[in-house]
């Protein structure tokens, strides 16, 4: 059908996880258009990124982002058609 944009929320596992290598690794499993880190509480910090995936693949996208190495949970913010 066509291509979306997804947004995400990733949490790490603790305050001591490196945001930047975990972007680094999610980067090797799919092209990252965009991506901030936005402070949370108590020195905890979440990484947003945003893909542009072909519509279908949309359900795999959070499955593929848990298989790195300290991430806690992977949230989906919003999807939009491109």
């Amino acid at each position: 059908m066509g291509n979306v944009i997804v947004e995400l929320k990733i949490m790490p596992e603790s305050t001591e996880i490196d945001l930047e290598k975990i972007k680094v690794e999610i980067s090797k499993k799919m092209k990252i258009q965009d991506s901030k880190i936005e402070p949370i509480a108590f020195g905890l910090k979440a990484l947003r990124i945003i893909v542009i995936v072909p519509d279908k693949e949309t359900g795999d996208i959070e499955s593929k982002i848990k298989e790195v190495k300290g991430i806690s949970d992977v949230e989906t913010e919003s999807v939009t058609l491109v």
